[in-house]
């Protein structure tokens, strides 16, 4: 199963894609070209669609069966803009996988009951979407 991380942060929707075979639940970091996509400007028409093609675009061309999204705050000082609730039901709408959200509690206790080795690979902005995907595979 292929599983895409997404960490929403202001306009950019950060990826991180790990893959796992039934035969063990051991998660591999695929080290994608595409590393995060920008909505240009929520308010226009034209960004939105270009926004959500490039999105399909890369979960059937990459062949993603599940997505999970790290939770933001709705409310207090760290809640999530207005633009990143947008892209995440744009991603919770599409037709190809199936979507998850987790909480950012959840990801500080894994990281705490387990020792994480980020991949060489990685960028430090994909470290919070790559450790969704783990905890989901």
């Amino acid at each position: 199963m292929r599983i895409c991380g997404i960490d929403l942060k202001a306009n950019n929707t950060i990826f991180s894609v790990v893959d796992t075979t039934e035969d063990d639940d051991i998660a591999v970091y695929i080290d994608m070209k595409t590393k995060k996509i920008t909505l240009g400007d929520d308010e226009s028409q034209d960004a939105i669609r270009s926004y959500c093609n490039d999105l399909l675009v890369f979960l059937t061309q990459n062949s993603i069966d599940k997505i999970v999204i790290k939770k933001r705050s709705k409310k207090g000082a760290f809640a999530g803009g207005a633009v990143t609730f947008k892209m995440e039901a744009w991603l919770q709408l599409n037709p190809h996988c199936v979507v998850e959200l987790i909480s950012s509690a959840r990801i500080s206790s894994y990281q705490k009951k387990n020792c994480i080795e980020f991949p060489e690979e990685l960028n430090k902005y994909q470290e919070q979407a790559y450790l969704a995907a783990v905890i989901a595979a």
